[in-house]
C-alpha cells in the first residue's frame, strides 16, 4: 500500500480522509513526529493548501497533500473564508468561531453559505489541485454533536440535518472535503 502524507495535525480531518481513501496508507504529521505549526499565511485557500503541502514535501520528500477549507457566508461578503479556523481571534476554537458567526448574522435573514475545500497534492515533485464545495445555510442554533468546526451550524441544501447530525458516510458523500477527496482519489487511481 502506497504511503501518502496528509499535512495536518487535525485528527478529525485524518479520520475523514482515512475513511474515504482506503487504497493508500494515509499518515498525518504526528505519525512523522512533526509537531510544529505548518505555515498558513496566504490569502486564498489554494495558496494556503499549497504552502502547507510544500512545507511538508520539502521537509520529508514524501508524496503529500494538504487542504484548506473556508466557510463563505453571503451576507458577510464571503467571511470568514480563508480565516475560518481563526475567525474569532488569537485564542479561538470551534465554539468561539461558531458563536462569532451566529452573532455576526443575528440581524440578517439571508443565511446562505458555502463550504469550499482546496486540496494541494505533491507527487514526485509535481503539484495538482482538487476543489470541492457545498452550498447550504447557517442555522440559528447549533444542531448535533458530531463532526467538527462549523458542522453544528451548517445545513447543506436539500437535507434536513446539519453536518454535525449526519453519519460520517453521508457527510463524506456530499461535503466539500468529500467532493475534493473524490477528485483526489480518482486522480491517484489513474497513477497506479
Amino acid at each position: 500500500m502506497k504511503k501518502l502524507v496528509f499535512a495536518t495535525h487535525n485528527l478529525n480531518k485524518i479520520k475523514e480522509i482515512k475513511y474515504a481513501i482506503s487504497d493508500f496508507d494515509i499518515i498525518g504529521l504526528l505519525d512523522l513526529n512533526i509537531t510544529e505549526e505548518v505555515p498558513e499565511t496566504c490569502n486564498t485557500l489554494k495558496a494556503n493548501a499549497l504552502q502547507k503541502a510544500k512545507y511538508i514535501f520539502d521537509k520529508t520528500v514524501l508524496d503529500c497533500f494538504a487542504d484548506d477549507t473556508g466557510l463563505e457566508i453571503e451576507a458577510l461578503n464571503g467571511r470568514p473564508g480563508v480565516y475560518s479556523a481563526r475567525y474569532s481571534g488569537p485564542d479561538c476554537d470551534s465554539e468561539k468561531n461558531m458563536q462569532k458567526v451566529l452573532s455576526d448574522l443575528k440581524n440578517f435573514e439571508n443565511r446562505k453559505a458555502q463550504f469550499k475545500t482546496v486540496i494541494a497534492l505533491i507527487v514526485d515533485g509535481k503539484e495538482y489541485f482538487f476543489e470541492g464545495k457545498v452550498e447550504g445555510e447557517i442555522l440559528k442554533d447549533k444542531q448535533g454533536i458530531g463532526g467538527f468546526g462549523y458542522d453544528p451550524i451548517f445545513r447543506p441544501f436539500g437535507y434536513d440535518q446539519s453536518f454535525a447530525e449526519m453519519s460520517l458516510k453521508l457527510k463524506n458523500k456530499i461535503s466539500h472535503r468529500g467532493l475534493a477527496i473524490k477528485k483526489l482519489l480518482k486522480f491517484l487511481k489513474t497513477r497506479k
